[in-house]
């Protein structure tokens, strides 16, 4: 007489398969991070509608394209000058709090703007104002915003987040570009502005209902936790930023990435009008299959579980190799083939940049760090295509082209060398009044 085999028993519903741990949408997973994608979309949505026509407004209000590039400057020096302050109150005060209030300012800027347009308000003084207002607020919002979502979900989901939050903010980059030509059309340029405004508002109506998971970081704001004005100090948020070599290593990385690389819209619009003799036509559909690598690296970067700096430095090398290789493209043909890994490779390491960034502080000291970075980086996107015209100027597209790529792949590869270097070079390790040489040091982990 056979029996019938047992069933093993299933899994606890608690425990995810490790299918679903790898999934690039594993943060989905949770209600408040389902919530909070939706809010996102709606926000970049309204956003990139307004960029849509601010620049043809400040064009049509000055007649001056060297004043629409000043309006974009005020609104970015903000950021290059108190970003660290920012980052310093998103650590004193609660999250949820923080968020909410400062989308809740960028929402009555926008609705203030639109107002002013709509009665014929707006001059050149006014603009300004507004444009600087909304850098400061950003300097607050920008990290807020960030770390909430990733104080949603596990730390090993935190990349996941990262990946769809960089999805979410295709789809509304798209949706708003095409939804400004219907909204202008219809409603007027007053209605692009007042739609920004009703999308900060609902992100900052979904905020107080979103409740972190099991394992999620918990911050409820250190001023009231620790009591301790001193600790919130920018100073403090400085300090750990020079002494981490992994954030040191992470800023050189992506540094030398932003001035020598990535800057395509500009390199590859010169190749392909130039060299490769296309025309609009021909740089739009590079600039689509650029776009369509972002999403597929963005999926990929979300399946990460432990991202580190060696992740971010081998993709940025690669993606240094790959553009010497576009640069030598003798034909369009071969310039989309090099193009998509090309976009695949900077998005994976972009996402896993973020997560190491926004997860190697601790709780306490995330939005400090997030400031001293939004300064940096304020600075390399000032930077960076100003010298990468300069180089172009010199060695045209496809020499700025290589030399970038070499550049990239060069320090990085010479970073490395150095780092493996120091971390196996020998301590002496005093044991009473003898030394005892010949023992590793340990490394920095990254």
């Amino acid at each position: 007489m056979s029996s019938s085999p047992v069933p093993a028993p299933p899994p606890p519903a608690s425990a995810p398969s490790e299918a679903a741990s790898r999934s690039p949408w594993r943060s989905l997973r949770y209600r408040s991070m389902r919530w909070w994608s939706v809010a996102n979309f709606v926000s970049n949505a309204g956003t990139w509608m307004q960029l849509t026509v601010q620049n043809l407004l400040v064009l049509q209000i000055t007649g001056s394209a060297a004043a629409t590039g000043l309006s974009m400057s005020v609104q970015a020096a903000p950021a290059l000058l108190i970003s660290v302050f920012g980052g310093a109150a998103v650590d004193r005060w609660p999250r949820k709090l923080t968020a909410s209030v400062s989308q809740a300012l960028l929402g009555a800027v926008a609705f203030a703007t639109a107002l002013m347009v709509a009665l014929d308000r707006l001059d050149v003084a006014s603009l300004m104002v507004l444009a600087a207002v909304t850098g400061v607020i950003a300097t607050v919002d920008g990290p807020a915003c960030s770390l909430l979502g990733n104080d949603l979900v596990p730390a090993e989901d935190v990349p996941s987040a990262i990946g769809v939050g960089a999805l979410v903010h295709q789809a509304g980059r798209l949706t708003g570009a095409a939804l400004a030509g219907v909204t202008v059309g219809f409603l007027g340029t007053a209605a692009a502005y007042a739609a920004n405004g009703l999308s900060f508002l609902f992100v900052a109506s979904v905020i107080p209902f979103l409740r972190p998971a099991r394992g999620a970081v918990r911050h409820t704001g250190t001023a009231k936790r620790r009591g301790d004005a001193d600790a919130m100090s920018v100073r403090e948020g400085l300090a750990f930023f020079a002494r981490r070599p992994r954030l040191l290593a992470l800023a050189g990385v992506t540094g030398v990435s932003a001035v020598f690389g990535r800057n395509y819209q500009l390199t590859l619009a010169v190749l392909v009008t130039g060299p490769l003799a296309g025309g609009a036509g021909s740089f739009g559909t590079v600039s689509t299959v650029l776009a369509a690598g972002g999403i597929v690296g963005a999926v990929l970067g979300a399946r990460l579980r432990r991202p580190s700096v060696r992740i971010v430095g081998a993709l940025a090398a690669a993606g240094g190799l790959l553009q010497v290789v576009a640069g030598m493209s003798p034909s369009l043909a071969v310039l989309l083939v090099m193009v998509l890994p090309m976009a695949v490779v900077e998005s994976v390491s972009d996402t896993a940049g973020t997560a190491v960034l926004q997860t190697d502080p601790p709780a306490h000291l995330r939005g400090r760090v997030l400031g001293v970075w939004g300064s940096v980086g304020t600075v390399w996107s000032l930077g960076g295509p100003p010298a990468l015209g300069l180089l172009m100027e010199l060695a045209g597209p496809r020499g700025a082209l290589v030399a970038g790529g070499v550049i990239i792949a060069g320090t990085i590869g010479a970073g490395h060398l150095l780092h493996g270097r120091r971390a196996t070079a020998p301590l002496a390790v005093r044991a009473g009044d003898a030394d005892v040489p010949g023992q590793a040091a340990l490394g920095t982990a990254a």
